[in-house]
């Protein structure tokens, strides 16, 4: 099997990771009160992030494990797309 292909595979999943956590973090917000809207999600991404991290911040100090995993999902999928287009056939 081709390493681009390999490294596509593993970018999908961490972008399938992300998607799910920033979900949860859009229900988590709808139960804490804040009113959320699946349909302009992608506009509001970074409005959202910071406003779950807020509140987790307000209650427990820290921010919580859906944030660290947003952002690492989205990272690492950048990560594995730019090595999959960098590596050769």
């Amino acid at each position: 099997m081709p390493i681009r292909t390999i490294f596509l595979g593993l970018g999908a999943a961490a972008a399938l990771v992300h998607v799910a956590s920033y979900i949860m973090i859009m229900a988590d917000l709808d139960r804490r009160g804040y009113k959320t809207n699946i349909l302009l999600a992608r506009i509001y991404f970074g409005r959202y992030l910071k406003a779950y991290k807020d509140a987790t911040v307000k209650e427990t100090g820290n921010p919580g494990r859906l944030y660290s995993l947003c952002l690492l999902g989205i990272g690492l999928t950048l990560v594995f797309v730019i090595a999959a287009i960098l590596s050769p056939r």
